[in-house]
């Protein structure tokens, strides 16, 4: 059962944390991050492919789009299980515990995916640098924002 629960909260999470980044999109016309680049970046790996110079020049690859967004809400539920570990199941539902959680998740793209990808460690490389650095803190302190909603629903109607 707890298993089911994870699943819905990180996929519940990440659907969150998408639905802000079309609202960001259709308010404001900020770009969200193309998730084939992350299909692209996994189904090179077993090519002997782990780095890019520039993953968006690296040429693109059949069901990378898929790949990237299926790898993006199983990471998520990754973080929804990570966070179910780390923080006593009677503070889960505290509001600045799942975003704390969220803003620490940014760790992940900041050290390990945009270095992999050819980025620079929290995207130093890209002509501008901060502000691909606020747009990561904030898609995953939103994603924190959705764990502590999701939770709640989860916890609270279903």
């Amino acid at each position: 059962m707890e298993v089911v629960y994870i699943f819905w909260i990180g996929v519940a999470a990440t659907m969150f944390m998408d639905l802000s980044s079309v609202a960001l999109k259709f308010w404001f016309g900020v770009q969200s991050l193309n998730y084939s680049l992350v299909g692209r970046w996994l189904l090179s790996m077993p090519k002997g492919f782990f780095f890019h110079r520039n993953i968006i020049n690296s040429a693109r690859l059949t069901h990378e789009k898929w790949v990237g967004w299926l790898a993006h809400y199983m990471i998520g539920v990754g973080f929804a299980g990570l966070y179910y570990l780390a923080i006593p199941s009677e503070q889960q539902p505290l509001f600045f515990c799942a975003v704390g959680f969220g803003l620490f998740t940014v760790l992940i793209p900041f050290f390990i995916m945009q270095p992999c990808f050819g980025f620079g460690i929290a995207a130093r490389r890209v002509p501008s640098a901060w502000q691909a650095r606020l747009k990561s803190v904030f898609a995953h302190g939103v994603f924190g924002i959705g764990l502590y909603l999701a939770i709640h629903l989860f916890n609270n109607v279903v």
